[in-house]
């Protein structure tokens, strides 16, 4: 049985900012089934941007599971993402769920996987999903080329990987924490 699937997301961090932006294509098979879904949300106050990859379903529930640990843990994204990642690895059910998530604040940024990852970056910039390396080799470029902000680079970044992805379209949403 297929599975509704969804695509790319990037994150990016630069200066004082951090950017999460995601496309809005969803697929069965190689049907595209949605063109504007919203694969980014804010959780823990509005101090944590996470976006999926993947069935659609597992991330929704990957989402709720995250948030849950945000709470017990009072935000700590570091904490709730191993945490998150042991129950995922462990639990009958969530072991099961095929998706990938970034995670990031101000302060880190992860990718959370269903293998045990909780993978920090060694440079400001992070992808998943099907046009996740061309995207991540653009905002490479950005970062080290341009005066462009975070949240411009990402926006940027998703527009070449949907140049070359057939599963990456333009419908894309970008949203920002700041320091102030």
């Amino acid at each position: 049985m297929e599975q509704f699937y969804s695509t790319t997301i990037i994150a990016v961090k630069k200066d004082h900012m951090v950017a999460l932006a995601g496309d809005g294509q969803v697929t069965l098979g190689n049907t595209v089934m949605k063109a504007t879904a919203k694969k980014i949300r804010r959780l823990y106050n509005n101090s944590i941007l996470v976006g999926f990859a993947g069935a659609s379903a597992d991330a929704f529930t990957l989402f709720e599971h995250l948030e849950e640990k945000l709470n017990k843990y009072s935000g700590n994204l570091t904490r709730s993402a191993v945490e998150l990642t042991k129950d995922w690895r462990t639990d009958k059910i969530l072991r099961r769920l095929e998706a990938m998530l970034i995670a990031c604040d101000l302060d880190s940024m992860y990718l959370i996987s269903g293998n045990g990852d909780v993978l920090s970056p060694d440079e400001s910039v992070c992808a998943i999903g099907s046009g996740g390396s061309y995207a991540l080799a653009a905002a490479k470029a950005l970062l080290g080329h341009t005066d462009l902000q975070a949240d411009q680079i990402a926006l940027e970044s998703l527009k070449i990987a949907s140049s070359i992805c057939i599963y990456t379209n333009e419908n894309i949403i970008v949203d920002k924490l700041e320091k102030t």
